[in-house]
């Protein structure tokens, strides 16, 4: 599958053109330029000249976003200075309006279950177009350090910010990012689209996260060996969307080999085009890199698309087939039906028997985004307990919880942990069974093991730089799985 996350879609001068109206609604390069659009990616580049005519916006980058590196801390008892959060729900008004609200930059029908897939943008508030600057100069340096040399005739220029919200069948929305768009000045006729990947918007992906990796670490997994890139950690991701989870992981973990199924080529190809994932992440059936990266890729990605690998697969057989082995599991992977397929949690399922030989014997971790299509919360915006009898959620949560998961993948073993915690805002939860966490014991009760994820929840913080805190979706909800 030939894709570019890159396509030329500027008039000759962007900087007089972009951000203004004029009277005919483009400039006569994007006139010219329309008169060459042919295919699919041709109405995505269309799009943004339009959606860029009014994007602005107000703050300022968050550096832990843009770096290859990590900013490790000293684990410390000492309160720390939280990044801001550009992911918290409070922007989730800016994303979460009727798509008429937004501006279509793809559309089309899935013959995988999906419906009708589409992509809707919205202008971002954030960051502010002062602190562009910052991020031009940031693209530059990174641009010297791939030349090897200083390069004063290249300059890079940012165009804005915009949530992109991936929908199934226009009314469930399936995944919301926030995309860079920047070009490089001796290329004015082309822009790259990056995807931040430090900026989770819905809530149960950083509840995943945050339950997942507080787990993993409390498994007498050395963690800080996987973030700082001294050992590798095998991570499956099945179920793509727009490729937040995944991108999230390789981004702050520095060792994270990241595998990513998913079994929809039109998902696959709006994530790319539109929602900025990179590009070169893509592979063919016979395993090798569908596309080759061009300079802007290289400089948006080096030192993290090289340890992504998105798969079109079914996830069954994605896991019958592979040998590798994994320390963690990620699954998300609803249909355009908000329908969670049941051979991913049935436990007489070749996947789950299959999945549970492919996880570590001493580690393994597999983390579960359990969905349920309503808007029906208490107070505390967890989900009523009496939904659990009446819901899709209670449903899987049990038939998954008890009878698949905790079952299969741990078995009758003394060793071993599961748990469901509620994710804020949303009728989610996530469900987290691992090998390794020793449960037995007079003092290993619910209190201990709540007390040892939170205290391990505390040390990520610190050590990933987190813009949100773990503790607060470790402990919403948590219910522990005999």
């Amino acid at each position: 599958m030939a894709l570019s996350q890159s396509s030329p879609i500027l008039p000759q001068n962007p900087a007089s053109s972009i951000g203004r109206r004029q009277r005919d609604g483009c400039s006569k390069g994007t006139k010219r330029y329309r008169a060459r659009l042919s295919s699919g990616y041709g109405h995505v580049a269309q799009s943004w000249i339009r959606v860029f005519h009014f994007l602005r916006g107000t703050a300022m980058w968050p550096r832990a976003g843009l770096s290859s590196g990590l900013n490790l801390r000293n684990l410390s008892t000492a309160v720390r200075r939280r990044i801001e959060d550009e992911g918290d729900w409070s922007y989730a008004s800016e994303w979460r309006g009727e798509e008429s609200e937004g501006h279509t930059v793809l559309r089309s029908t899935s013959d995988k279950g999906n419906g009708v897939v589409s992509v809707v943008a919205y202008p971002s508030s954030k960051p502010s177009e002062l602190h562009w600057a910052s991020t031009e100069r940031w693209l530059q340096q990174r641009y010297e350090e791939i030349q090897e040399c200083r390069q004063d005739n290249e300059r890079f220029r940012v165009l804005g910010y915009q949530w992109r919200a991936l929908r199934f069948n226009d009314d469930t929305r399936q995944s919301t990012v926030k995309v860079l768009a920047a070009y490089r000045r001796s290329e004015p006729e082309s822009i790259a689209l990056m995807q931040q990947p430090h900026c989770l918007a819905l809530p149960y992906l950083k509840s995943m996260i945050a339950a997942g990796l507080a787990t993993i670490a409390s498994c007498n997994y050395n963690l800080m060996n996987a973030v700082t890139g001294t050992e590798n950690i095998r991570i499956l991701c099945i179920g793509q969307g727009g490729g937040s989870l995944p991108l999230f992981l390789a981004s702050k973990i520095q060792g994270a080999i990241v595998d990513v199924v998913e079994i929809d080529p039109l998902v696959i190809s709006a994530s790319v085009r539109a929602m900025g994932f990179p590009a070169f992440s893509i592979m063919t059936p016979s395993g090798k890199r569908a596309v080759s990266p061009n300079t802007m890729d290289t400089v948006m990605w080096k030192g993290i698309h090289e340890r992504l690998f998105l798969h079109e697969s079914d996830a069954e057989d994605f896991v019958l087939n592979t040998t590798i082995q994994y320390d963690m599991v990620f699954v998300d992977a609803y249909d355009g039906e908000d329908i969670f397929p049941r051979k991913l949690w049935d436990p007489h399922s070749p996947f789950l028997k299959a999945l549970s030989s492919r996880l570590h014997p001493d580690h393994g971790t597999v983390v579960v985004n359990l969905h349920s299509d309503s808007d029906i919360l208490n107070p505390d915006v967890s989900a009523p307990s009496v939904l659990q009898q009446t819901l899709p959620m209670g449903k899987y949560v049990s038939r998954v919880c008890l009878q698949a998961y905790k079952d299969v993948v741990v078995g009758r073993k003394d060793s071993g942990l599961g748990f469901t915690v509620s994710v804020p805002w949303l009728c989610n939860s996530s469900l987290v069974v691992c090998r390794g966490f020793v449960v037995t014991g007079e003092d290993c009760n619910r209190d201990v093991i709540m007390e040892t994820l939170i205290s391990k929840s505390f040390e990520l913080e610190n050590v990933l730089n987190l813009p949100f805190s773990c503790f607060e979706y470790i402990k919403r909800g948590f219910i522990l799985v005999d």
